[in-house]
């Protein structure tokens, strides 16, 4: 009788690791929720008057800039890792406009900057108001940030769960742009919850909760056309402790920092209404602003990866035109 060779557990599917990661996020976000939720008074306001943190929004750049310089002038040489510039930078491109949006069309009607010591001074075109050119400079450094540092998991870190960038699959396909429809379900979910949190909750507030309908969108809308291609081909592992390390600095950085010291704040009208008592009072979009730039960074990404592997023009690549012509 011949011995069973041991191969070790079977990894999951890349449907099973979707669900497993956020199985990881609930495990530790639901036991937060109710440990935060016992607290009902916040610490008090530090003043700005002194100028309490000169230049800090400035400086604090570093917790993006630094990890930056780190993962593409020392990790990812020193490991010899060949990243595509191409897909890289596209990605890039297609993303940051994202929160540049957010600061010119948004920034009047979303935040305020109560504590203009904290920053150069030098400001920076917003429709309607103007903002810290630091503004730009954190959202340009984020996405560069988040991208790389999946880059360098998924590529050497946790390189053993990755599929090869020349693998002949990321070639195969007949059009990237597939309709995922529990994405645009989990979006209408989530608008129909925060307008009926807005009615019962916070009646008092004026307006919309634009905030949260505008992360929704950028979390969502891709995931809603791009995750069904990009599935089979994220390193799970990578992408959950990206999101972890990135929400963790999201949050030494605004919990500690940014709201008790007037770097930045929110306006109560665009927001859900929902704030975290114990945590300065950061609205709880906040918490899932950073996730959403990790998911929809990923997932962009993969399919930049796809379409460059497939060597097709990007209209080819992403609604499938070549295998519909030479059918006709």
């Amino acid at each position: 009788m011949k011995d069973k060779i041991n191969t070790g557990p079977t990894p999951p599917t890349p449907r099973l690791s979707a669900w497993l990661v956020l199985a990881m996020f609930a495990m530790i976000a639901v036991p937060a929720y109710f440990t935060l939720h016992t607290a009902r008074i916040s610490s008090p306001a530090i003043p700005l008057s002194s100028n309490p943190s000169p230049y800090g929004y400035t400086v604090s750049l570093l917790l993006f800039i630094l990890p930056i310089l780190v993962i593409a002038f020392w990790f990812i040489p020193r490991e010899e890792i060949k990243i595509s510039r191409k897909a890289f930078w596209w990605t890039i491109a297609l993303l940051f406009p994202l929160g540049a949006v957010l600061d010119f069309l948004f920034a009047a009607r979303f935040f305020v900057f109560p504590n203009p010591g904290a920053t150069l001074g030098l400001n920076a075109p917003a429709l309607g108001h103007w903002v810290p050119i630091e503004e730009y400079i954190f959202y340009f450094t984020g996405f560069i940030a988040v991208l790389l540092l999946y880059i360098w998991l998924d590529e050497y870190w946790l390189s053993a769960y990755t599929v090869p960038g020349s693998a002949q699959e990321r070639a195969v396909f007949d059009g990237l742009l597939r309709f995922h429809p529990l994405s645009l379900l989990l979006a209408a979910a989530l608008i129909v919850f925060a307008f009926a949190y807005r009615r019962i909750f916070a009646p008092a507030l004026p307006g919309i909760p634009g905030y949260f309908l505008f992360l929704v969108i950028v979390a969502l809308l891709p995931s809603s056309v791009l995750f069904p291609s990009a599935r089979s081909f994220i390193n799970w592992r990578a992408l959950s402790l990206t999101m972890f390390m990135i929400l963790l600095v999201s949050l030494l950085w605004e919990v500690t920092l940014a709201l008790p010291y007037g770097w930045w704040n929110f306006q109560d009208s665009a927001m859900l209404g929902l704030r975290i008592t114990a945590w300065a009072r950061l609205p709880i979009e906040e918490v899932f602003v950073w996730i959403a730039v990790t998911w929809a960074t990923v997932i962009v990404y993969e399919n930049v990866k796809r379409w460059q592997a497939s060597g097709r023009s990007a209209r080819h690549a992403f609604l499938g035109l070549r295998r519909a012509m030479t059918k006709t």
